[in-house]
């Protein structure tokens, strides 16, 4: 307990030098709660303008007639699109949910990346497809937005080995980062014990962090 305690107060004294986090626009699109909003948000999606719905709480057919209707009146807007997707996706519609993450990936709204990277890594839940190198990019870029999930992620895969055959090599300095940037945002004590973690494994994979 006592080491564990250290731990979580030494990566949240850990400064260093790092980037700020990119900050997602999402006022390039409409900010009105639909009733996609109020039937389908996450309850984790920084960029919802809903309290979120659980997948054991959503009324699937609602939600999906809710969440047609939406992108059918705003179709640029990437909030509905993910919110759709995800409706898809949780009723078992996962060739109509792949019509939806492009344009949401596209406009890099951050959740829809973490949860299609998550979806695409080895290990993750998905619709069946898994590439390892596309879930890289795609949860690097959210961590990049600040997405907590995408941070401690991405690490997580990191170390595990999950992107070894990427032709990105993972930034040991840049996973730092993420974990960093993470244990700054929560106050949370389980996600911050993982944060602690996954920061000792991370110094123990590059022992040269100890000294940055």
């Amino acid at each position: 307990m006592k080491k564990a305690v250290l731990l979580i107060l030494g990566i949240l004294a850990f400064a260093g030098a790092r980037a700020e986090p990119m900050q997602w626009d999402a006022s390039r699109y409409s900010q009105e709660v639909t009733r996609c909003d109020r039937l389908a948000s996450h309850g984790s999606d920084p960029d919802a303008v809903a309290p979120g719905v659980s997948q054991g709480d959503m009324d699937f057919a609602a939600a999906t007639r809710a969440c047609e209707a939406a992108v059918a009146a705003d179709p640029g807007n990437p909030r509905l699109r993910y919110q759709l997707a995800r409706v898809y996706a949780y009723s078992g519609n996962a060739g109509k949910a792949i019509e939806h993450w492009p344009m949401a990936l596209a406009a890099e709204y951050p959740q829809a990346l973490f949860v299609r990277g998550y979806m695409l890594v080895p290990g993750g839940d998905g619709d069946g497809t898994k590439d390892a190198c596309a879930a890289e990019k795609l949860l690097r870029r959210s961590a990049e937005y600040g997405r907590l999930a995408a941070q401690t992620g991405y690490a997580r895969y990191a170390l595990d080995g999950a992107f070894d055959g990427c032709s990105r090599a993972v930034d040991p300095v840049e996973l730092r980062d993420f974990l960093d940037a993470a244990a700054e945002s929560t106050s949370d004590y389980y996600r911050s014990m993982l944060i602690a973690m996954l920061r000792e494994e991370s110094l123990d994979a590059w022992p040269e962090l100890h000294s940055k």
